[in-house]
Order: C-alpha cells, then structure tokens, then sequence
C-alpha cells in the first residue's frame, strides 16, 4: 500500500486545486479552491474553453458576477469527480465585512443551488478575520457550511470553535516560513512550528470536545504531511499527493485524541477585545493574515481583469 493510501486510513484527503484534472488520480473525498488556485487553472489552455464559455454565458452581468460564476463553474465540475464537499471562496476583499461576507455566501449558495448542488456539498470559504467569524458564525446557524481560512493562531481556531463553524483551515506552511525567514533556519517535521500549531489545536479542540473539523493545510513538503497523519483532514497540492502517492514509507499515527485525564490546555477567552489583543500580539499570525488577505485579493482583481479582456 502506497503512503498516500496508508494516509487516508488515518485523515480525509482533500486535493487543494481548482485542476480538477489532476484529481481523479488521487481519488480525495473533497476538494478546496481559492481566487489564486482559479486564476492559475483558467490560464491553462485545458481550462480555457471552459472560462472562455462561462464568461461568454454570462457577459450581460457585472464583472464581480461573472467572476462567481467562474467559481462556481469550477466548483460544479469539481463535484463531478469528488464524492464530498468542495470549498468555494468569498472574495477576500469582504474580509473586514461581516454583512458582505453574508450576503455573498448567500448569492454563492443560490447559484449552486439553482445548478442542482444542496448546501450539504459546498462549504463557504471565509478570512479568519474577527468579521470574518462572525459572519460564519450567523450562515452556521441558517444551515450554510464554512471553512474559515487564512488561521494561523490558536485564537483565531479557538473563536471558530465556539462559533460551531464546520471546518477550520490552519495553515502549516506559511507559518514555517515566517519563523525560518526570522530565524535563518530550517525545521525537521517535527520542530516544524506550523505542524505544533496544527497539533495544538487539533488537541484543543478534541480535548474541549468542539465539534469543529481541522484541516491541516499550506503544505511545504511531505514531512508536514505526514507529521499530522490523523488530523481530521489535510488538504494537499496535486504535487504533494503525486509524492504521497509514489512513496512506499509506512505512515504512522501522529494525532490521537488527548486523555482526558491529562492537564487541560488553557481555555482561551475568544471575545472580541481578547481576540484583537491575542491576534495583534502574534506578529506572525497578524503579518500572515494581513498578507494572505492580500494576495488573494489581487488574484481575485486578475481574475476580473482577465474576464474584462476575455
């Protein structure tokens, strides 16, 4: 058995692509996309009738419309080929409003809807900004399911906990990177702090018997991977999972849920001033965030770019 198979008995594999080509070989149960995944699969000359064809179905509506019906063109192929769920992304630049984010969750959902897709199928892809969370929190309660992105702190997890949000996406990668830039270093797997990040809030929530999902995301490397065998879900680039999938190493259970019986991690007080405070005081966390937030938002100005040139 192949180590990505040997993975799966252990984590729910998640392919994070918006190639939905390169899935089929590596049979995930979902599937995660977000504006920079999107503007690279529509550049590929595979893609580009499909875009091409979306953009001229739809050329009557405003260019941010248009740019929903890219994703969630892309989203309804995605389905075809993955028997879960497939996250789809508010524009980034909702970030910091609540309402927007509300109601764009709500326009994405009716366009999935109207294409045959129930909500149990879509999870709404939202910052982990404070407004963020709670614009989360309020779809939860009507029944539309998130998966808050962008989290690099364990407040930012601990605030999505209480907010009964489906899925959580720590990022692993993107938090190595900050502390190997600072520290001009490299980190094995196991002193990787993006992997303890993803362990301490995999054990936090388990421990406080959350029902949030963790999906460890933003791999650099299989060590990552591997190094969070039995968190909940990880989801992974068709290049890592090629990795994984023409590797033969034995995979060995890394994330266990905590004895009870063992000293309780630190309850985290996830009101809105705490939550600022404990944000702004994790420098990397705070830069991470704001950066994320960016980059997405200028893949997303591409996008619209591109469908004005189309």
């Amino acid at each position: 058995m192949n180590t990505l198979d040997q993975l799966k008995q252990f984590t729910t594999v998640v392919a994070d692509t918006g190639d939905f080509n390169s899935m089929r070989a590596y049979a995930p149960r979902d599937a995660t996309t977000n504006p920079s995944l999107i503007l690279k699969a529509v550049q590929q000359d595979a893609y580009k009738p499909l875009f091409s064809e979306t953009v001229a179905e739809n050329r009557a509506l405003a260019v941010g419309e248009i740019v929903d019906r890219v994703l969630i063109r892309f989203g309804l192929e995605i389905l075809k080929i993955v028997p879960g769920r497939v996250s789809t992304e508010v524009d980034a630049r909702l970030s910091f409003d609540t309402q927007a984010t509300i109601a764009k969750a709500h326009e994405l959902i009716a366009l999935y809807a109207a294409a045959g897709i129930g909500k149990e199928r879509v999870l709404i892809k939202i910052a982990s900004t404070w407004e963020g969370i709670q614009a989360a929190t309020v779809l939860e309660k009507e029944g539309i399911h998130c998966n808050l992105t962008l989290l690099f702190s364990p407040i930012q997890a601990a605030a999505c906990a209480e907010g009964n949000i489906t899925l959580i996406s720590p990022f692993v990668g993107r938090i190595m990177d900050w502390y190997k830039k600072r520290d001009g270093k490299d980190f094995t797997a196991e002193e990787d702090p993006g992997v303890q990040s993803v362990r301490f809030i995999y054990t936090y929530f388990k421990h406080y018997d959350y029902k949030t999902e963790v999906m460890g995301a933003s791999f650099r490397n299989v060590g990552e991977i591997l190094a969070l065998a039995g968190c909940d879900l990880l989801t992974i680039s068709p290049d890592l999972l090629n990795q994984l999938q023409s590797m033969n190493d034995p995979v060995v259970r890394k994330l266990l849920p905590p004895d009870k019986a063992a000293i309780a991690p630190l309850k985290l007080n996830t009101t809105e001033p705490a939550f600022r405070y404990a944000l702004n005081n994790d420098a990397m966390a705070t830069e991470k965030l704001a950066e994320g937030i960016r980059a997405f938002a200028v893949d997303a100005g591409k996008l619209e770019a591109l469908i004005s040139a189309t």
